[in-house]
């Protein structure tokens, strides 16, 4: 994990590769990515599901192994809230996909059930406590990504409480912060000034380009579900063209 966290304190920024199964892993790993994680809401998609914790851990971690298996980029993983409320569980879903080789995680302050909603701060930080704590104990060195989720769910001072929960998260021991939907420079700016924890913002449609981001001082960018959500748009208009020129031509 050292080499996959060293990916995080370079100038140039990690781009990082979100995948959904073997071929987009390897896709990312022939195009020559540093390193990949996996998207939760492709994953659900691609096996029927919502996103939202919907598919049983089991069935992402068949996923994941089978990824493992087939790439040798490091391989962070969305767990979204951990797929469970108790502690001591997230902690053996981390213990099974660090059995894989599994490099680190994103885990979220926010739950659905069903409408998505913002966790109590202090408790959250009290659950990152008790996995750093079992992760230093242990000599597991996995790395924590927290995604922070006031600017995705569209909640009020965004910006002022974000950055309280990025102290919070420091302190109790994360690796990383993961701020999704943030796209102001300026915010950004200042979400950085206010930790010394690598950043992760997210594809978004208005966010600036790499070079802007690197020079803010971003030290990782995501792609979410969006390239997935992307080929499926361009699967769609294929197979509509098939039918509409009752040909295939289109494909070549």
């Amino acid at each position: 994990m050292n080499s996959f966290k060293n990916l995080h304190t370079q100038n140039q920024p990690l781009i990082l590769g979100n995948v959904w199964d073997v071929q987009s892993a390897l896709l990312f790993q022939k195009l020559g990515f540093k390193a990949i994680g996996t998207s939760s809401d492709a994953i659900a998609k691609t096996l029927g599901y919502e996103d939202g914790e919907k598919i049983p851990f089991s069935q992402l971690l068949r996923t994941v192994k089978n990824i493992q298996k087939k790439t040798n980029l490091p391989l962070t993983v969305d767990i979204e809230g951990g797929y469970s409320n108790n502690t001591s569980e997230i902690i053996k879903n981390i213990i099974s996909l660090y059995q894989l080789g599994v490099v680190g995680i994103n885990i979220e302050d926010s739950y659905s059930n069903p409408e998505r909603k913002i966790k109590d701060a202090n408790q959250f930080s009290e659950v990152i406590k008790e996995i750093n704590a079992y992760l230093v104990k242990n000599n597991m060195f996995f790395f924590i990504n927290v995604r922070t989720d006031f600017y995705i769910m569209g909640l009020e001072n965004p910006l002022e409480e974000t950055i309280k929960r990025i102290k919070l998260y420091e302190d109790s021991g994360a690796d990383g912060i993961f701020v999704p939907c943030v796209v102001n420079e300026n915010e950004i700016s200042e979400i950085i000034k206010s930790t010394h924890l690598p950043i992760n913002v997210m594809c978004m449609p208005t966010l600036s380009d790499f070079h802007k981001l690197e020079s803010l001082g971003v030290k990782r960018i995501s792609m979410g579900p969006f390239l997935f959500n992307n080929m499926v748009s361009q699967l769609e208009k294929s197979i509509d063209s098939l039918v509409t020129n009752n040909s295939f031509i289109s494909l070549f």
